[in-house]
C-alpha cells in the first residue's frame, strides 16, 4: 500500500514538473497583463460593415473579434488592433462563408447529395482560400444539425437527415476550411449546438424536446465528429433544449462539450441569442441572461451586447468569477495562436485570385454530382443513340429558374457575384452556338412566385414548336434558409400550371428542380418524362446541368433526405422505428374503403390513409444513365466476437448492366434486430462512390466493427424512466445488413455478435 501511494505521489510530481505548452505560457503572459475591460472586449464580437470611429475605438480598447468586415476594411481594423491597442492582440475577422465565398458551390444539402466527402472538403478549402484573401480567418460553418423536417428552411444549410452522413460531411468540411498544416488556414465553427433542427413543426427558432438518449444517438455525433476533425469553435443554437436555451444550457456546454469531450476551443453565441433568452422566458433581462451564459461557459457574445454592458458589473458583484472570465479569454487567445495571427495578423490581398479555373472546375463538378435523377422515361440524355429526338433537337428552355443567377446560388451567399454565375439558359445558348441544339428561349417569369395566365398560354405555344421542353422549376433563394419555414411544400406561383400546360401539348418534358429543400411535387413529377432534382447549385450550375441533360456526364447524386409524398407525412425519415402494429404492405387507401365499413374490416396496421407507408423517394435514392445489379452479400464470417477487437467484412459484387459508364453509390445499412431499447429499421454505416464501366463488375467491401453496432442505451440495472447512467456499447445478438443503392432496397445478409 505504501509503495502504491509513493508511486502515485511520484507520478503527480512528474506531471507537475512537465514543461508547460509554449502557447499556454504565452497565453498566461497575456492574461497577466490584461485588465478586466480588455478581457471583456475579447469576449465581445463587434459587428462591422463599414469603417467607423466608434468601432475603431472599441478595437483600440481591446476588441477581440469582428463579424462582417471584409477586404480593406478588415485590414484597416487589424492594423489598429496590432499597432494601436495596448497589448497589440490581433483581431479575428469572421463571416458566414457557408458554401463558397466568391465562387459559390451547391448549398450544403446539395453537397450532401454527392455522397462525396472529398468534394465537400475541396469546396471548403477553396472557400477558405478565397475568404482569407479578404482578411477573413473564421467562418460560421459547417452546420451539422440532423434535419428531418423539410418545412424547416435551414435544411438547406446542413447535410440532411442521417447522423452518419452529417458526421462524415461535417468532418470533411472542417478539414477543408482548416487544412492539415500546423497553422490553421481558417477556423471552422460547427453549429448549431444542439438539437436546433428538431424545432417543433419545422418552425425556425422554436422549442425542441429531445430525450438524452436520442440526443446522444442522433443529434450529437456529428458535433463530436467535427471536434475530432479539429474544429476550433462551436456555435450555440437558438432553440431551447428541454426547456433551457442552448446558449445557457449547462448540460450541453459544460457537461458534454467541456467535461466529457474536453473541447478547448471557442464557444460562441448565435446572433443576439442572449437577448432571445428574454423572449424565451428563461431570463428576466439581459443582465440575467449574461450571467446564465457565463455559468454555461460561453466564451463570446455575438451582437447581444450582454457581455460589454453587464459582465464587469457581474464580476464586481461576485456573481461571475475572474476564473471563469480567464478561462473564456484563454480559449479565445488559444484560437488566435492556432490561427498564427500573432506571427502573421495580415492576410488581406489587394489583387485577390477569385474565380480561378481550379475553383470553377471544382464548383461545376460539385454541381454535377449533387444533381439527383429521380425519373427518366428514356428521354435523357438528349444526345445519345437512344434518344427519340433528332440529332440536333429543337429545345425550349424555360421556367423561372432557367435564367436566375441570384436564385440558383441559394441561401447565405453574401459575397457572390451574379455576373459570374452561369445559368442553364446561358449554357444552352453556348450549345446552340456550337450547333448541338436549336434553342427556343422563353423570357421567363419575374420570380418563382409569379402567377400570370398570359405566360402560361405563351409557354404552351412555344412548347408546340419544340422537340423537347426543358423546364427549370424551383423556389427562390429567399424561400429557404434561416427564418424561411414553409407549411406548404409545393412549387410556388403558377409553375404547376405551366407544367400542366406543357404536358397538354404532348411534347417531351424534362423537369429540373432547383430548390433549397425537398418539395412535395408528385403531380408535377408525374407529368414529366424525366426529373432532375438539383437543389441550388451555385456559380457553375448552368454548365453542370447542361452536361447532365445532354449526357456528357452521367448523374450520380443520391437524396440526403427522404422526400415525403405530402406534408402530412412529416417527419418522415428512413431510419424510423417499427410501430407496435405491423406496417401495411398493401393498405386500403382512403378512397378504397367501403362506405360504412366495419371499424376493423380494413385491418389494424400502421399507415397514412392518403399515402400508405411509402415516401415520394427514399433516402439515398438516385438513378443514372445505366442500371446496376447488386449481387449477394458475402460476409467474411457470420459471427463477430464482442470480447476481442474482431470485425467482419461485407462484400458485394456490383454489375453495370447497361452500355454507359457511370458511378454507383453503394450504401451499407445495418439493423440491430433485438435490443434493450427499440432500434431503427436501418442505419447508414458506410458508403462509397465507385466508377463502373459499361458491362463490367466491381466488388465493394465494407469493414464492420463492434463500434459500428454500438448505440446509447440505459446501462444495465437502470429502469425505464430513470435518468441514466447511459452506456454506449453494442449489445450481443442478431443483426441484419444491406449493401444497397438506397435505404429502401439492397442485397441482404445476417450475422451475430457473440
Amino acid at each position: 500500500m505504501r509503495n502504491h501511494l509513493f508511486l502515485v505521489i511520484a507520478m503527480l510530481a512528474m506531471v507537475a514538473c512537465q514543461p508547460k505548452d509554449p502557447v499556454e505560457k504565452k497565453i498566461d503572459h497575456l492574461l497577466a497583463q490584461m485588465t478586466l475591460e480588455e478581457k471583456i472586449a475579447q469576449m465581445t464580437q463587434v459587428c462591422g460593415g463599414k469603417i467607423s470611429d466608434d468601432i475603431a475605438e472599441q478595437i483600440r480598447n481591446g476588441a477581440g473579434t469582428m463579424l462582417n468586415s471584409v477586404g480593406a476594411e478588415a485590414d484597416y481594423y487589424q492594423h489598429i488592433a496590432v499597432e494601436e491597442s495596448r497589448l497589440g492582440i490581433p483581431m479575428i475577422f469572421a463571416r458566414d462563408v457557408i458554401h463558397g465565398f466568391r465562387t459559390i458551390f451547391p448549398i450544403p444539402l446539395g453537397q450532401a447529395a454527392t455522397f462525396d466527402p472529398a468534394l465537400v472538403e475541396e469546396g471548403a478549402r477553396i472557400a477558405a482560400e478565397e475568404a482569407i484573401q479578404a482578411g477573413l480567418r473564421w467562418t460560421f460553418s459547417p452546420m451539422v444539425d440532423v434535419a428531418r423536417d423539410p418545412r424547416w428552411g435551414r435544411v438547406a444549410e446542413g447535410y440532411g437527415e442521417d447522423t452518419y452522413l452529417a458526421s462524415v460531411m461535417g468532418a470533411a468540411a472542417v478539414r477543408g476550411y482548416q487544412g492539415n498544416d500546423s497553422i490553421v488556414r481558417m477556423a471552422a465553427c460547427v453549429k448549431h449546438f444542439a438539437g436546433y433542427a428538431a424545432s417543433e413543426g419545422g418552425r425556425d427558432y422554436n422549442s425542441t424536446w429531445i430525450p438524452e438518449i436520442q440526443l446522444r444517438d442522433t443529434y450529437l455525433p456529428p458535433f463530436k465528429a467535427a471536434i475530432d476533425a479539429g474544429s476550433l469553435s462551436i456555435m450555440c443554437a437558438f432553440n431551447d433544449l428541454n426547456g433551457v436555451p442552448a446558449s445557457a444550457n449547462k448540460f450541453l456546454n459544460v457537461d458534454v462539450l467541456r467535461d466529457e469531450w474536453q473541447f478547448d476551443g471557442v464557444l460562441v453565441s448565435d446572433w443576439a441569442s442572449l437577448q432571445n433568452m428574454n423572449n424565451q422566458g428563461n431570463s428576466a433581462n439581459l443582465k440575467e441572461a449574461t450571467k446564465l451564459c457565463l455559468d454555461a461557459q460561453m466564451d463570446i457574445d455575438m451582437e447581444s451586447k450582454g457581455y460589454p454592458r453587464h459582465l464587469k458589473e457581474l464580476v464586481e458583484e461576485g456573481q461571475v468569477s475572474m476564473q471563469v472570465i480567464d478561462n473564456c479569454v484563454r480559449n479565445i487567445l488559444r484560437m488566435k495562436f492556432r490561427l498564427g495571427l500573432f506571427d502573421n495578423p495580415y492576410c488581406y490581398t489587394e489583387n485577390p485570385a477569385y474565380f480561378t479555373a481550379e475553383a470553377l472546375a471544382a464548383a461545376q463538378k460539385a454541381a454535377e454530382e449533387s444533381a439527383d435523377l429521380l425519373k427518366n422515361n428514356g428521354i435523357l440524355p438528349l444526345n445519345t443513340k437512344h434518344s427519340t429526338l433528332n440529332s440536333k433537337p429543337k429545345v425550349l428552355v424555360c421556367g423561372p429558374m432557367a435564367n436566375a443567377p441570384h436564385e440558383q446560388n441559394g441561401t447565405w451567399c453574401f459575397d457572390k457575384d451574379d455576373a459570374m454565375t452561369i445559368t442553364p439558359m446561358m449554357a444552352f445558348r453556348e450549345l446552340a452556338k456550337e450547333g448541338k441544339i436549336r434553342l427556343i428561349e422563353q423570357k421567363g417569369e419575374h420570380c418563382s412566385r409569379e402567377f400570370n395566365k398570359e405566360n402560361i398560354a405563351a409557354l404552351a405555344r412555344l412548347a408546340k414548336q419544340a422537340d423537347v421542353v426543358l423546364y427549370f422549376a424551383g423556389e427562390e433563394s429567399i424561400l429557404s434558409g434561416e427564418a424561411r419555414s414553409r407549411a406548404v411544400l409545393n412549387l410556388p406561383g403558377d409553375q404547376s400550371e405551366q407544367i400542366r400546360a406543357i404536358k397538354a401539348t404532348g411534347k417531351p418534358l424534362v423537369l429540373t428542380v432547383m430548390a433549397g429543400r425537398p418539395l412535395c411535387i408528385q403531380e408535377d413529377i408525374d407529368r414529366a418524362d424525366a426529373v432532375l432534382y438539383a437543389f441550388h447549385g451555385g456559380t457553375m450550375q448552368g454548365p453542370a446541368l447542361a452536361n447532365l441533360i445532354m449526357g456528357k456526364v452521367a448523374p450520380s447524386g443520391r437524396l440526403p433526405m427522404t422526400f415525403p409524398m405530402g406534408v402530412g407525412q412529416i417527419p418522415f425519415y428512413y431510419n424510423y422505428k417499427t410501430p407496435s402494429r405491423k406496417m401495411a404492405k398493401s393498405p386500403k387507401l382512403i378512397n378504397d374503403i367501403p362506405i360504412r365499413a366495419y371499424q376493423f374490416s380494413v385491418g389494424e396496421s400502421s399507415y397514412w390513409l392518403e399515402y400508405g407507408n411509402k415516401p415520394q423517394y427514399p433516402f439515398g435514392y438516385g438513378l443514372t444513365y445505366t442500371t446496376f445489379a447488386y449481387g449477394p452479400v458475402v460476409l467474411s464470417d457470420t459471427c463477430m466476437n464482442a470480447s476481442s477487437p474482431d470485425h467482419l467484412v461485407a462484400s458485394c459484387e456490383i454489375t453495370n448492366t447497361g452500355d454507359r459508364d457511370a458511378v454507383a453509390v453503394p450504401q451499407l445499412y445495418i439493423r440491430d434486430v433485438v435490443g434493450s431499447m427499440t432500434r431503427p429499421i436501418r442505419e447508414l454505416k458506410g458508403f462509397q462512390r465507385v466508377e463502373i464501366p459499361a458491362g463490367e463488375k466491381r466488388t465493394v467491401s465494407f469493414t464492420i466493427t463492434e463500434q459500428d453496432l454500438a448505440y446509447w442505451h440505459l446501462a444495465e440495472g437502470v429502469g425505464l424512466g430513470e435518468n441514466g447512467p447511459y452506456a454506449f456499447s453494442a449489445e450481443k445478438g442478431d443483426f441484419q445488413l444491406w449493401i444497397a443503392p438506397s435505404a429502401a432496397e439492397g442485397a441482404y445478409a445476417e450475422f451475430t455478435l457473440k
